[in-house]
């Protein structure tokens, strides 16, 4: 397994953003653990919802680069929300933020409303995971 690390991110503490493995057929699975709102250097820019989404899916690109992924080869998200009516009041700019960032590209998605998030600031939390096929770089 290969941590994936962006080289200008400031190290995480108890936990990776990301870990790759190689499968027997070539192809690698990527996990991206839980992104938020905040920027790599761990400070937030925003306690806005949509763009707090707009971060933590910025995050995860970044993430993925790092093995050689791209959005393309997510093939699923799940969302942890604090609050759904936030959520849902911010769907349109949520969607456009999505698509700016992630594309067209739409994997096997679920969203959970959670009490809390570890990050008293983080208003939503991401996690990915991706299939990279042989052929990828």
């Amino acid at each position: 397994m290969i941590t994936l690390q962006p080289p200008t991110w400031l190290e995480p503490r108890g936990y990776a953003n990301g870990i790759m493995t190689e499968m027997n057929v070539g192809s690698r699975l990527v996990f991206v653990g839980g992104q938020i709102g905040w920027n790599g250097q761990q400070q937030f820019e925003t306690d806005d919802f949509a763009e707090q989404v707009g971060q933590a899916l910025q995050n995860i690109v970044a993430i993925l680069g790092e093995a050689g992924a791209g959005p393309e080869h997510i093939t699923r998200m799940t969302w942890y929300v604090r609050d759904k009516n936030e959520y849902m009041a911010a769907l349109r700019e949520v969607g456009r933020n999505y698509r700016e960032i992630i594309g067209r590209h739409f994997p096997a998605m679920t969203a959970i409303e959670v009490a809390d998030l570890i990050e008293d600031r983080a208003r939503v939390e991401i996690e990915v995971t991706a299939v990279v096929p042989a052929a990828a770089p």
